[in-house]
């Protein structure tokens, strides 16, 4: 093995990889196929695969699974994208003390330098080549089970090359990416019902009828499955818990720790995941206990994330509150500002947005459901950004045809100072619109003051 004082740098190996194939996204399996025979199909020796797709909730219920199965005192392996802050996020490894943790740099880089000896140059995508690496390192270390998100679409995503999953998730479908998954949301729920596999049971969250005729259509094709969100199961809150009934069986658990009234779905949507999956796997069979310790304690950052200290929240003062959501399609601008609007109730607060966009997005769709519910929106470019973004001058303009005030700023710093020099008194500030800019504003938080 080279000397870990020689070998390049993950993020030397990962540009590297980005020369390999023109496109950033070109939706292919062989490609991929190709590479893991050479590699000796490590992604037939993972642990039991939870396959999960969907528009928006994707994080979500990946993140309670997780944290139900770490509560058993399983061990998870969770595959994620796209990164917040580093590429080492997106792919979490079991760990021997029941905790999964991100891959370290030694790691990563010996997984990289082996997936790329093996391919020899040839044309593959960064997130295919990447995903083989992934696969190489799930399959190297032990876990009872692998959580297995999606990139994009489905049916032609690097992940669908696993043939038999344990189970099947597809959460929420929305338009989004439709100049990769198409113009419809018929075909794009076509590409995402693509993960569907004979014999093996898919959970299907809350759906249009639209979708789910496409998604009952696909699963009857392959031989698939469905346990569906309303008739199969349902989750609701009532009296300030989350009630879980799926056939005769109902739970009484404690509302979801993640923040907002679209994650009674999403948590519920979970639970009948792990009653499934746990009839399917008796040793992956969950007791009520871990589910209500996992509802308490799940983390999933970006998603209505209270940044409560740090050095952004130090620009605002005391009294103002500072929230984080990666949320960029108009689906998820629906439940961002649905949630504004729950806060709102509780504790009234004047609200302002700070909102940077990929360029591919649509922006009026996402900042409409805003409209009468803040003060203001301050737009920001989005430094890192691997595809262009909105430029904050032509957000900003969305914005006020949106019916909203709207500046545009240099960047979030100047626009928290912006907002902090305004009249005194309690503020309610939400910093949104792509996970790009979230993770731009983790990686601020990081920094000293």
């Amino acid at each position: 093995m080279t000397s870990s004082k020689t070998r390049p740098s993950s993020d030397v190996l990962l540009g590297d990889l980005m020369l390999l194939h023109p496109k950033l996204i070109d939706l292919s399996l062989g490609r991929v196929e190709r590479l893991l025979a050479k590699l000796g199909h490590p992604e037939k020796k993972l642990p039991p695969v939870v396959h999960i797709a969907g528009t928006n909730g994707k994080g979500s219920i990946t993140a309670y699974l997780r944290s139900f199965m770490e509560a058993a005192g399983k061990r998870v392996h969770v595959y994620t994208s796209p990164h917040l802050v580093r590429f080492h996020e997106r792919i979490v490894l079991a760990g021997p003390d029941g905790t999964a943790r991100a891959i370290d740099e030694d790691s990563l880089v010996d997984v990289l330098m082996r997936v790329q000896a093996v391919n020899d140059g040839e044309d593959i995508t960064q997130f295919e080549i990447t995903t083989a690496a992934a696969f190489l390192a799930f399959s190297e270390t032990p876990a009872d089970i692998l959580l297995l998100e999606v990139g994009l679409g489905g049916r032609l995503d690097a992940t669908n090359v696993i043939s038999d999953p344990a189970l099947t998730i597809i959460t929420p479908i929305s338009m989004d990416h439709a100049e990769k998954l198409g113009p419809t949301i018929t075909k794009i729920a076509l590409e995402k019902a693509g993960i569907l596999k004979s014999g093996v049971e898919g959970v299907i969250s809350q759906q249009s009828n639209e979708v789910l005729s496409v998604i009952e259509a696909r699963a009857r094709a392959v031989g698939a499955q469905l346990t569906i969100f309303g008739r199969d199961f349902d989750a609701y809150e009532q009296t300030g818990r989350l009630v879980v009934q799926r056939h005769e069986r109902l739970l009484d658990l404690p509302l979801p720790a993640l923040v907002g009234r679209h994650q009674i779905g999403n948590a519920g949507t979970a639970v009948a995941a792990a009653l499934v999956l746990g009839e399917r796997i008796p040793a992956l069979k969950l007791d009520e206990k871990a589910i209500e310790i996992g509802l308490r304690t799940v983390e999933w950052p970006a998603r209505m994330q209270r940044l409560s200290s740090g050095p952004l929240p130090a620009i605002l003062g005391e009294e103002a509150e500072l929230w984080l959501d990666g949320g960029h399609n108009p689906a998820a601008g629906d439940v961002i500002a649905d949630t504004l609007a729950a806060l709102d109730e509780k504790s009234p607060k004047p609200v302002y947005l700070v909102v940077g966009m990929m360029g591919q997005k649509d922006a009026l769709g996402f900042l409409a459901p805003f409209r009468g519910l803040v003060r203001a929106i301050y737009t920001v470019p989005i430094p890192g950004a691997n595809e262009a973004p909105h430029t904050q001058e032509d957000l900003a303009e969305t914005a006020r045809v949106a019916g909203m005030q709207a500046t545009d700023r240099e960047n979030v710093i100047d626009a928290l100072n912006t907002i902090a020099a305004l009249p005194k008194g309690p503020k309610r500030i939400l910093i949104c619109g792509s996970l790009y800019l979230a993770g731009h504003v983790l990686s601020l938080q990081q920094q000293s003051q």
